[in-house]
């Protein structure tokens, strides 16, 4: 692992490949970041089986609380956020790798766990529930999504610069890659349900290209092929100082394109969370 923090190894669960080291920096654009707590913030601090519960002190003690469960990175940003919307978060930080979080939450009676003792320990009930991932955390998120039972649950998902698979062959290219669908398919399903406007999807995306396996950009170009939708050209600025590049909104799917090749590009888009979920709801 050499620069991205959330790419280090992506992909596939049985056979997990490391990304190409990458020599790109970034020194045109500024990279804030939100500014670390001193202390934690106050409200109820909850250890789960998987994850910590957080809920903000000005809500604890509300029923049915809108809950957002963040899968990579995320801790103090993810409270953060969390307090600025009114909002309970569980984070779950297992380690590297999207063949992680997929193994983890293979075990499919692990999130509804989560969930009963995140319920219990709080003494709320939460809803509605947003899944939320930043690059290698999405294999979480695939995994839970495949089982009815949580799907039906579940109101919306925001995928942060982190939908991944592998290429067919194990390689890119030489023009556009043929990519494996298997770990796409559910993001469809989910996507296609989004426009629809049975469940809210929002994806975003940067440049950086892991050669290894399929960039972000490859997996929404997937995306937007099988929905037959296609992208809007846009020059904005986004937010944490990211430069928007393109757009697609059909329904509640929601997809961004993002400038950038470099690890700041990629954690721009985590300290943005709060802005995301802003949107979904």
């Amino acid at each position: 692992m050499r620069l991205f923090c959330g790419f280090a190894v992506c992909g596939l669960l049985l056979a997990q490949q490391s990304q190409n080291p990458s020599p790109m920096v970034e020194h045109t654009r500024p990279h804030p970041r939100l500014e670390k707590p001193a202390a934690d913030l106050p409200g109820r601090h909850e250890k789960l089986s998987a994850g910590t519960l957080f809920v903000p002190a000005n809500i604890v003690g509300r029923k049915n609380l809108p809950l957002f469960v963040h899968f990579h990175g995320g801790g103090y940003v993810t409270e953060l956020a969390a307090r600025k919307l009114g909002m309970a978060v569980i984070s779950v930080q297992t380690g590297s790798g999207s063949g992680t979080y997929a193994k983890q939450f293979s075990d499919k009676e692990l999130f509804g766990k989560m969930l009963r003792e995140a319920a219990e320990k709080a003494g709320t009930s939460f809803g509605p529930i947003t899944l939320t991932a930043w690059s290698a955390g999405h294999g979480a998120v695939r995994e839970i999504i495949a089982v009815p039972e949580y799907y039906s649950r579940i109101q919306s998902v925001l995928l942060i610069d982190g939908m991944h698979t592998g290429y067919e062959g194990a390689k890119p290219g030489p023009l556009e890659s043929k990519l494996e669908r298997d770990h796409l398919e559910a993001f469809l399903t989910l996507a296609k349900d989004a426009v629809a406007g049975r469940k809210a999807f929002l994806v975003t995306h940067s440049e950086i290209f892991p050669g290894t396996f399929a960039s972000t950009t490859e997996t929404a170009d997937w995306l937007l092929h099988e929905l037959g939708l296609t992208r809007k050209p846009v020059l904005k600025p986004g937010p944490m100082g990211t430069q928007q590049l393109s757009e697609v909104r059909q329904g509640k799917f929601h997809l961004i394109g993002y400038a950038g090749n470099s690890a700041p590009d990629h954690v721009d888009q985590l300290h943005s969370i709060a802005e995301y979920l802003r949107w979904l709801r």
